[in-house]
């Protein structure tokens, strides 16, 4: 049986000499595979579609495991980002955290427009690592996990209420002034990064306006939330190791800057 889909792909694997099979997480099927047949051959018309991020319009023949893809057609191949290394591998973290997190044929709409909607941003230039710590963000219910970013996990008192000071990824949240020794190992962590973390949590990506974040904070985002997947989400990410050399080298870039 075919179907006509509009899929964004998440991860390709070669298969035989000229075969790709293809990870689509897909509007209205969710995550599938499908076997691209002769797209390794450079002048194959499944080439140009089946490159990783490419958002498109994919004519698939169903069967029991994996599916054919009998033609496809690029909606929007984000090249900006492909051009540019960061933004790729913040990128590939989003479709590898994706592929990782997501059940195989679980149709969810809200993914497939949060994922589209967030490289779509990374290829207009808006900050990527930023949008990397989002997805991440909005990625933990997903998994089943419900941090409490609302209320001291301790007393309960809420976020209007006390003052948070910071996060403990053994107790799953954020603690207040009062309450903050009852984890000695927690995340000392500024008012900013709190702020950031639940408007993260709760706010409507499409309304996403300009976002500035500084280094500092970007660094205490990225190691409360890798910590927080590493104790919970029991995935291991393989562009995440890319990331920290690259945030390692730039810091070491903008050490030689000062001096």
């Amino acid at each position: 049986m075919l179907q006509r889909v509009e899929g964004i792909v998440l991860r390709t694997n070669p298969y035989g000499e000229s075969n790709i099979i293809l990870t689509l997480l897909t509007r209205e099927l969710g995550k599938i595979g499908v076997v691209a047949r002769g797209a390794k051959k450079t002048n194959s018309r499944l080439a140009s579609s089946s490159q990783l991020f490419t958002y498109g319009s994919f004519l698939i023949q169903k069967g029991s495991g994996l599916g054919t893809l009998s033609q496809g057609e690029i909606i929007h191949s984000f090249r900006d980002l492909r051009e540019d290394l960061v933004a790729t591998s913040y990128a590939s973290l989003l479709v590898e955290l994706t592929d990782k997190a997501v059940e195989e044929k679980k149709n969810n709409p809200f993914l497939f427009e949060l994922l589209y909607q967030l490289l779509n941003y990374m290829n207009e230039g808006t900050d990527a690592e930023v949008l990397a710590y989002i997805y991440m963000t909005k990625m933990i219910p997903v998994l089943g996990l419900h941090p409490f970013f609302d209320e001291c996990i301790n007393c309960g008192c809420s976020a209007n209420d006390c003052l948070f000071v910071s996060f403990s990824v053994k107790e799953g949240g954020f603690l207040c002034q009062k309450c903050q020794q009852i984890d000695n190992y927690s995340f000392k962590i500024s008012e900013k990064v709190v702020k950031l973390l639940r408007l993260f949590y709760h706010f409507d990506v499409h309304r996403l306006g300009k976002i500035e974040v500084s280094d500092g904070t970007k660094k205490q985002l990225q190691s409360l939330l890798f910590a927080y997947y590493d104790e919970y989400s029991g995935i291991y990410l393989k562009s995440r190791k890319f990331l920290e050399q690259l945030n390692t080298m730039h810091q070491f870039i903008s050490e030689l800057k000062k001096k």
